[in-house]
C-alpha cells in the first residue's frame, strides 16, 4: 500500500490476544497474511482483539481487513477502539460504524481532525456488534501503523539534497564550530 510507506507496521513484533476464537481460526490465521483466512471469535459479545507492543509508538493508523460479501453476519459493524499504557488506563479513542465493509478499511487514530499525537503501547479493539445481528466475527487481517522513526528524524538531522531551494539550509551546517 503506496499510501503508507512512510508508517511502519507496528504490531509485527506485538503479543496479540484475543477473547475467544474457534479451533483453526486464532490468530495465526489473523496475522498470516493470506486474506482467504480469519480470526472467528467464539463468545458473546463484545469481542476483543488485545494488542501489547514491544514498546511505545506514535500510532497513525488502523488497518482491518474485512469480506462482507463472503462473511454476511460475521462481518463487524461497530468497532470500538481503545489505546493506553496497560490494561488499567485504556481510554476508548474511536468508535465507528461499519456498513458492509470489504476491503482494507482505513481508520485513522487522528479522526476528528484533532492534531494530538497517540502514543500508546497498548491497543485494544472491541466488536461490539455485526451486520445482521450475528453473533461471532469475522476478521481477516490487522495491522496497527506506527511512525517511521529513522536515526536522521530522531537526530533531528536535516535531510539535504541538492534542490536549489535547499541551498541556504545546506549553507547553515557546511562549518563546524
Amino acid at each position: 500500500m503506496k499510501e503508507f510507506q512512510d508508517k511502519i507496521d507496528v504490531g509485527r513484533t506485538a503479543n496479540w490476544t484475543v477473547s475467544s476464537a474457534k479451533p483453526g481460526f486464532g490468530i495465526e490465521q489473523l496475522l498470516d497474511e493470506n486474506l482467504s483466512t480469519f480470526w472467528q471469535s467464539d463468545a458473546q459479545q463484545p469481542h476483543h482483539i488485545t494488542i501489547q507492543l514491544n514498546r511505545r509508538y506514535e500510532l497513525e493508523n488502523l488497518l482491518l481487513y474485512t469480506d462482507f460479501k463472503e462473511d454476511e453476519s460475521y462481518t463487524p459493524s461497530q468497532l470500538s477502539i481503545k489505546v493506553g499504557n496497560s490494561y488499567h488506563d485504556l481510554e476508548e479513542m474511536i468508535n465507528t460504524e461499519l456498513d458492509k465493509p470489504s476491503g482494507w478499511i482505513n481508520i485513522p487514530f487522528n479522526m476528528n481532525d484533532q492534531q494530538k499525537v497517540i502514543k500508546a503501547t497498548m491497543l485494544q479493539i472491541s466488536i461490539l456488534s455485526n451486520h445482521q445481528n450475528g453473533r461471532d466475527t469475522h476478521i481477516r487481517h490487522i495491522k496497527v501503523l506506527g511512525k517511521k522513526v529513522t536515526l536522521e528524524t530522531k537526530l533531528k538531522i536535516p535531510n539535504f539534497t541538492l534542490h536549489h531551494n535547499k541551498q541556504p539550509e545546506l549553507n547553515f551546517y557546511n562549518s563546524i564550530r
